[in-house]
């Protein structure tokens, strides 16, 4: 599971948003979000760099939307209640990680989503 900045007790930095691509430049294999065009390396290095952060803090969330989904899925009050291994199954996830992302999403659960201290 990826350490973030709130964990630490820092504030989520808000990254630039990402934009999507028309279709026809995703055609193009050697286009990503126009950074090809940046000639000035400094712009260029700016602009990647926002859309590192951006995509860090997007698997960040994902990850968290993941977690949640095990755990809810894995319930104990739920009469179709998921096996450790069947959410492993389902997500291509050993069983062993899929029994870290259910506890995961519990935690995320239990404090709305507030990752715990320490």
């Amino acid at each position: 599971m990826a350490e973030s900045a709130e964990r630490s007790g820092q504030r989520r930095v808000r990254p630039a948003p990402l934009v999507f691509e028309p279709a026809e430049a995703t055609a193009d294999p050697e286009h990503f979000f126009d950074l090809e065009s940046i000639e000035d390396p400094k712009e260029l290095l700016s602009r990647a760099t926002e859309l590192t952060l951006a995509f860090r803090a997007a698997t960040d969330r994902a990850i968290e939307f993941q977690a949640v989904a095990a755990a809810q899925l894995a319930d104990p009050k739920r009469f179709d209640r998921l096996t450790a291994a069947d959410v492993a199954e389902r997500a291509a996830w050993t069983e062993d990680y899929a029994r870290k992302m259910i506890e995961f999403g519990q935690d995320l659960i239990r404090t709305n989503g507030r990752r715990a201290e320490g």
